[in-house]
């Protein structure tokens, strides 16, 4: 019988407290990338970090079993990015009405594609960062969301039709010309 107050430590061994630790360094800057890119906020990206490796240690057993640890905890920081939208959401119009948004001209192409990165709708940011920022493949975006991969196809070229809808001429400074 479990002693009360140990139910959710991490296990000791080769699976344990030390392999969990060696993982955090390792991985908690390539995390931290995603997770900004996912909200565009450096503090929200901390927690969001804070919050996948708490789950990741909570649960660390189960994820150092894994093929690929890195990408078990890439599917927990991005399920918990989209869980708390949707969580945020749900609060959000419960309590008041969504003001629409203005973005004002960024001259720095950076701060215009997190821009352009917010206004799409959680799920989409989230298919095309994991699509062209991880450079993950269809199938594996589509395994990690829980979607058809038809669908991963059809919200990145929507999303990628309306970021270059709004950023306009901003892709000519990227080239250098």
């Amino acid at each position: 019988m479990p002693e009360i107050g140990r139910a959710h430590e991490a296990p000791e061994g080769p699976s344990g407290p030390e392999s969990f630790e060696a993982f955090a360094r390792a991985g908690q800057r390539r995390l931290y990338r995603v997770a900004y890119l996912l909200c565009g906020d450096a503090e929200a990206a901390r927690d969001l970090t804070q919050t996948t490796l708490a789950k990741l240690f909570q649960h660390w057993r189960r994820a150092s079993a894994a093929d690929h640890v890195d990408a078990y905890a890439r599917t927990v920081l991005t399920r918990t990015y989209l869980a708390e939208r949707r969580r945020r959401l749900r609060d959000l119009w419960a309590h008041s009405r969504p003001d629409p948004r203005t973005s004002p001209d960024h001259a720095d192409l950076r701060v215009t594609l997190l821009s352009a990165l917010a206004e799409l709708p959680p799920r989409a940011r989230a298919m095309v960062v994991l699509r062209y920022w991880e450079d993950q493949s269809v199938e594996s975006v589509a395994r990690l969301l829980k979607c058809s991969e038809s669908t991963v196809k059809s919200q990145c070229s929507r999303s990628l039709a309306k970021l270059r809808e709004r950023l306009g001429e901003a892709h000519l400074y990227t080239t250098g010309s």
